[in-house]
């Protein structure tokens, strides 16, 4: 797992974590949305974009995350942010880049031809080690700055961070901050399985059941409603074999809905195109999306799960 794929991952749980880092927030920062977009004519794929609300017509946020250094970060950045905002000028008064360093060594070198952008604030380059002490930040924030921990201090900052999404979080945000630090421990440890990463942060079983029963409330819950659906078609059909191929298509679609409900509970809203995946999938599959979705710490990891069965 890349760790931009973990920021994603924490920008689509919490959308206004990109505006704790940046001064001058737009005032409707609460109503933006994250999404990725595509640039059509030139092939580029923004993976981060900040979508004021919509009709709203306001400031575009493009944000990149960089771990490695690249001397061509802003040509690529500009080449596809120009075009994207060409294509949607109705929709959109301003743009602003957000670039994410672990630190100031690893931004592009020669920033010069961007002075103006830089110097006018329109790009804003965040350093994580350069934030504060860890404990001392909004959790959120937090998580962000446990990417960037060494090894040797991340259990212990992982475990504090868990401690504190008891105190300080609602439960329905608990298994998120959970979720994210585990998928965070696992990149970093990458050969640990999640048993090995759960003994490591002293996740107890009371912990990770709060997943489980959410996995089987939701369970039920779409079960009921989908194949009374089904069957009450197949009834009105009034044939065996419309009853039949109902409870077929009931099982089948329930699958579908239990994995949708449960992949957006645990990383928000998914693309299109991997909800259309998912529905497309045999009964078999999606029965087992199900039980794995518990182990699956990241959208990368879902689609390659996806793409092997």
């Amino acid at each position: 797992m890349r760790r931009d794929s973990i920021f994603y991952q924490l920008f689509r749980r919490s959308p206004t974590l990109l505006f704790e880092l940046i001064p001058n927030a737009p005032e409707n920062a609460t109503a933006y949305r994250f999404d990725s977009v595509a640039v059509k004519e030139f092939r580029f794929e923004i993976d981060g974009v900040f979508l004021p609300p919509a009709n709203s017509k306001g400031t575009i946020f493009i944000c990149e995350v960089q771990f490695q250094k690249d001397e061509l970060l802003y040509e690529r950045i500009f080449a596809e942010t120009f075009p994207y905002f060409y294509q949607n000028r109705h929709s959109f008064t301003d743009w602003q880049v957000v670039a994410i360093y672990p630190s100031a060594k690893m931004e592009q070198t020669n920033t010069y031809p961007f002075r103006a952008a830089i110097n006018n604030g329109q790009i804003h380059r965040v350093y994580l080690d350069t934030l504060g002490d860890i404990r001392q930040l909004p959790i959120w924030v937090a998580l962000m700055v446990l990417t960037n921990v060494d090894e040797s201090q991340a259990p212990e900052e992982a475990k504090h961070l868990l401690a504190r999404a008891q105190q300080e979080t609602p439960p329905e945000s608990r298994h998120a901050i959970i979720e994210m630090v585990m998928a965070i421990i696992s990149y970093k440890f990458g050969q640990l399985s999640r048993k090995d990463v759960e003994r490591m942060l002293d996740i107890t079983f009371e912990e990770t059941r709060v997943y489980r029963d959410l996995r089987e409330d939701i369970t039920a819950e779409v079960t009921a409603e989908v194949t009374a659906d089904a069957m009450k078609k197949g009834r009105k059909e009034g044939r065996k074999e419309g009853r039949k191929e109902g409870r077929k298509e009931g099982r089948k679609e329930a699958a579908a809905k239990i994995a949708l409900r449960l992949l957006t509970k645990k990383f928000g809203p998914l693309e299109s195109n991997i909800q259309n995946d998912i529905t497309q999938k045999p009964l078999s599959a999606l029965e087992a999306l199900a039980e794995a979705t518990l182990d699956i710490a990241s959208l990368e990891a879902l689609n390659d799960w996806l793409s092997r069965h």
